[in-house]
């Protein structure tokens, strides 16, 4: 498995947030408004023009706070890419198919009106199909695992496996969001699978571990801790036999230098 590839892939979302330029209200991808564009509309404008909000500084302002949620946001793709790619090298699977999981369900929506159900086909990141596993300590890593894990959260072991939904931090209040996780992971036990959400980072606000916990969702959060039942980077030595760990630390100051470019681009007004 080399570092090169999985530095790459990790890194690529992040790169793009270099190129970030804010909105401002406008809607759509190509409407992203330039320095000269900023000056333009906030100096037609008599009120922002009056009181001073036409200025570089306001638009580094707009494009640092935005780009500071791109950050986070292809950090996150980035995770969820490794994750992926982590698990095709190491658990022999035929097809890179099994190693995302989907499903589909139903919406109510109003068209023009009327109500109307519309199909939707929802994703989760990565996932552990039991009979799909060739690499044999691998299988029985992974079936130790799953009946330890299961008896942590009072839950049957799961038929057909594992399936995970990887966020590089989760620090959102948003009950929409906890709700929609929620919904997942029961449509998850319902099609036998063990849902667990992979945080890389520690950035997981406890009542919201709790409620999933509860709600039988399980939750590894990135920490140095041994424990593969807490510890993502533990579970993905332990049962997928790859350092993960000692990736990022091998790379750290390469990881670093593409952060501070990033950083440093979006900080300027240009």
């Amino acid at each position: 498995m080399s570092d090169a590839d999985n530095l790459e892939i990790f890194l690529s979302p992040i790169r793009t947030c270099k190129l970030y330029k804010p909105k401002f209200g406008q809607s759509g991808k190509e409407n992203s408004v330039s320095l000269d564009g900023f000056k333009s509309l906030y100096g037609a404008d008599q009120f922002y023009s009056w009181i001073g909000l036409d200025s570089e500084l306001m638009y580094a302002a707009h494009k640092a706070a935005g780009g500071m949620t791109s950050v986070y946001r292809q950090i996150g793709i980035g995770c969820e890419r490794l994750f992926r790619k982590i698990i095709l090298d190491t658990v022999g699977y035929e097809s890179p198919v099994y190693a995302a999981w989907s499903y589909e369900t139903t919406k109510n929506v109003i068209r023009s009106g009327k109500p109307k159900q519309e199909k939707r086909v929802l994703t989760l990141d990565g996932r552990l199909e039991f009979s799909k596993i060739t690499t044999p300590s691998v299988i029985e890593a992974l079936n130790d695992w799953v009946r330890r894990y299961c008896a942590k959260i009072d839950a049957e072991v799961p038929t057909n496996g594992v399936v995970f939904e990887v966020r590089q931090g989760y620090k959102s209040k948003d009950s929409k969001r906890q709700n929609a996780d929620i919904e997942n992971a029961s449509s998850a036990w319902a099609k036998g699978y063990l849902p667990i959400f992979a945080i890389f980072s520690a950035q997981i606000d406890a009542d919201n571990m709790n409620r999933y916990m509860n709600s039988r969702a399980g939750v590894l959060i990135g920490n140095g801790l041994g424990d593969d039942l807490i510890s993502l980077f533990a579970f993905v030595e332990n049962v997928l036999g790859y350092d993960i760990a000692g990736f990022f630390a091998r790379n750290s100051a390469v990881i670093k230098q593409e952060m501070n470019i990033v950083l440093d681009a979006l900080l300027r007004p240009e």
